[in-house]
């Protein structure tokens, strides 16, 4: 199921506008997709927060599973935390899984996995969306090294198409990755799926301040 609608230095602009120059976006329209496992848990949790708090942009936002559970509804204890959170209910409960296919991948400007295992999954399905796909914590740290005017300014070398810009920052902050496997320990979003609501509340507060990061980098990239 497809959401529609719903913030430096001279080496991040050069590189910046490498990037996007070869992205070559042909929809006017940014697009954010996260990833978890079953695509009933955290991911929805994430595309439901994410979309709630994007809702003034012109973005889309949507989910799929490596695994997905396809058809099954968001877990009540997911539905549970989204409304907690400021999720609309009926969003929260109109949600149905599906799986993560290359078409998905291709058309995504930003992809957040909830772990390293899945961000893994998604290069081996797409190689060539390598640097779109991060573990959302490992976005987040990553991204936390560029102020909102470092972003707007790597934005601005991709010019004024939306959807450009975004690819430009988000392959902007790839590069700062440096080696091959940047992935903290610890770094994962734990899976609460068939646990209890304490655990789904530590997997929030791993989620939360990330998406916090993910939502500034995007608002400054696209307006």
């Amino acid at each position: 199921m497809d959401h529609t609608p719903a913030h430096g230095g001279a080496a991040f602009g050069s590189l910046a506008g490498m990037f996007a120059a070869s992205a070559a976006p042909v929809s006017a329209q940014p697009t954010v997709l996260t990833v978890c496992t079953g695509n009933i848990c955290r991911s929805p949790l994430a595309e439901a927060l994410l979309r709630t708090r994007l809702a003034g942009l012109d973005l889309r936002v949507h989910s799929a599973g490596t695994h997905g559970l396809v058809g099954e509804a968001m877990t009540e204890p997911a539905q549970r935390l989204a409304r907690t959170h400021g999720v609309e209910p009926a969003q929260a409960s109109a949600h149905r899984a599906r799986l993560l296919t290359e078409p998905l991948l291709d058309d995504a400007d930003l992809i957040l996995t909830m772990t390293a295992e899945q961000r893994d999954y998604a290069v081996r399905m797409l190689p060539r969306r390598l640097h779109r796909i991060f573990p959302v914590r490992e976005f987040a740290r990553l991204a936390q090294s560029l102020d909102d005017t470092e972003v707007r300014r790597i934005a601005d070398t991709a010019g004024t198409d939306p959807r450009a810009r975004l690819v430009a920052v988000v392959e902007a902050i790839a590069a700062l990755r440096g080696g091959a496997s940047p992935h903290r320990e610890g770094e994962d979003v734990i899976d609460p799926y068939r646990r209890p609501f304490t655990v789904y509340e530590e997997s929030a507060a791993q989620l939360l301040p990330a998406l916090h990061d993910v939502e500034r980098v995007v608002r400054a990239a696209v307006r």
